[in-house]
């Protein structure tokens, strides 16, 4: 009996294996997608988590701002008026001839210091010589004239209107004498005040003339600076205040002096008054230095400051941040005396309070905050004051 079964053939094989394999396909596609979603959770639980980590809320934990701070403290502090203004001489005098002639010698030099009195130039004297001895020559005439005219007068001889008119000349004759006595005293000039010949304008030789200038006389010893002081500090200003100065000649060098006195009238102009400051010299101090005064009208010795660099510029009322419970504070303050780079604080901090000197700049009231100097203790005092 023969057999109805025919073999596959090896196309009809292939054709069934590849409809399988399409089929399998199909079933198991669903399942994939179903466990893809279900394998993106995980994910998405994980960046929730993640999300979570900075705090409730889900917000990104906040990055720490670094500063610095410096505590408020007590130290003395002063009140002061700044200004500047050029070293005058108290004492410069012009020395002129008071006479002519021919300067014969010249006594003094640029840079001397002279006495008052003291010979400067001998000029030639003369002329004035014989004029003295001219005049003292008529005085003794006179005087002997007028003792004989006295004596005839005793005796009637001589009247009285006679004897006058002598005497009259004879006090004209002695006028003329002292006079000329005085033309010859003049030949010799003299310093009419102590101090320094600044400049001399005569050789010897030169003809001076009447009223001609020969030397320029400084007192070095005494010097004086006038400031032009706002008419607001009139009631604080007063004689006798202590006074320093700096010159640009002499950095790092530091002078005291006083004041010695104030105009009492106010300029209408400028709203300002006068104040003369005096200073010794000390022999270092010239006329003519550029100084730069400070006059010092009050003092505090306990005065609780803070530097000026920990002060909010950008508002108008001032104000500084402090850390707090490791955060910034926005303080208001109310301010006091400034000198140099210590401003005084009235209200608003307590001494021992952080204020933030570098780093102010990026913070706003209630940013967290890491403070990273730790050589003068602050680091130690936010610390305390976060607890």
């Amino acid at each position: 009996m023969t057999s109805s079964f025919t073999r596959p053939t090896a196309a009809v094989m292939a054709r069934s294996l590849a409809l399988v394999l399409a089929t399998s396909t199909i079933a198991f596609v669903p399942t994939a997608c179903h466990k893809g979603t279900d394998a993106a959770k995980p994910g998405a639980d994980a960046k929730d988590a993640k999300g979570q980590k900075g705090g409730p809320g889900g917000k990104d934990e906040q990055a720490l701002v670094s500063v610095e701070v410096v505590n408020a403290a007590p130290r003395p502090i002063s009140a002061s008026f700044n200004g500047t203004a050029a070293l005058e001489a108290r004492s410069d005098a012009q020395v002129v001839a008071k006479t002519s002639g021919i300067a014969q010698r010249v006594l003094a030099e640029e840079g001397q210091h002279v006495g008052a009195g003291q010979v400067l130039v001998q000029l030639d004297s003369a002329q004035q010589q014989l004029r003295v001895q001219q005049t003292s020559a008529q005085v003794e005439k006179l005087s002997r004239n007028l003792a004989r005219a006295q004596q005839l007068a005793a005796q009637k001889m001589v009247s009285a209107n006679d004897v006058d008119q002598l005497r009259f000349d004879l006090q004209n004759a002695r006028a003329a004498l002292n006079l000329a006595k005085l033309d010859l005293s003049y030949t010799r000039v003299t310093a009419p005040i102590p101090g320094v010949i600044a400049q001399r304008m005569i050789k010897p030789g030169n003809l001076v003339q009447i009223s001609t200038p020969i030397f320029r006389i400084v007192d070095t010893d005494r010097l004086e600076a006038t400031l032009n002081v706002p008419e607001r500090s009139l009631d604080v200003i007063k004689p006798g205040l202590p006074v320093t100065l700096g010159v640009d000649a002499l950095p790092g060098k530091t002078f005291t002096g006083s004041i010695a006195r104030i105009s009492p009238v106010v300029d209408s102009g400028s709203g300002t008054f006068r104040v003369v400051c005096a200073f010794g010299s000390g022999g270092i101090l010239q006329p003519g230095m550029f100084g730069r005064i400070a006059i010092v009208f009050d003092q505090r010795t306990n005065a609780l400051a803070i530097p000026r660099t920990a002060l909010l510029e950008d508002d108008a009322q001032p104000a500084v941040f402090t850390v707090r419970a490791g955060k910034a504070v926005r303080v208001p303050v109310k301010t006091g005396y400034t000198e140099g780079e210590w401003v005084e604080v009235r209200e608003g901090l307590s001494a021992g309070d952080p204020v933030v000197t570098a780093g102010k700049s990026a913070l706003r009231d209630g940013v967290a905050v890491q403070v990273i100097n730790t050589g003068n203790g602050a680091s130690a005092q936010a610390a305390a004051n976060a607890q």
